[in-house]
């Protein structure tokens, strides 16, 4: 549903957003590989609102130097 990752010299940042239907979502986001938000979500407004701040994390980041790497 949502992933992107970014890189500044060695340092990686992950960010997802994944549906998992009756589930509900799963948001992670992780540095160096290392998880440093892992929730799970039933309610779609608190998912909106975790995408909104991953946006805002990923436009801060790229403006600070960082990039966004493509799908592997």
């Amino acid at each position: 549903m949502f992933s992107v990752s970014l890189r500044r010299d060695d340092n990686v940042r992950h960010y997802s957003v994944d549906d998992h239907g009756a589930a509900g979502w799963e948001i992670k986001a992780e540095e160096n590989r290392t998880l440093t938000r892992h929730v799970w979500y039933h309610d779609w407004h608190r998912v909106e609102r975790m995408l909104a701040l991953f946006h805002r994390e990923v436009a801060d980041l790229t403006e600070s130097g960082w990039t966004i790497q493509s799908p592997q």
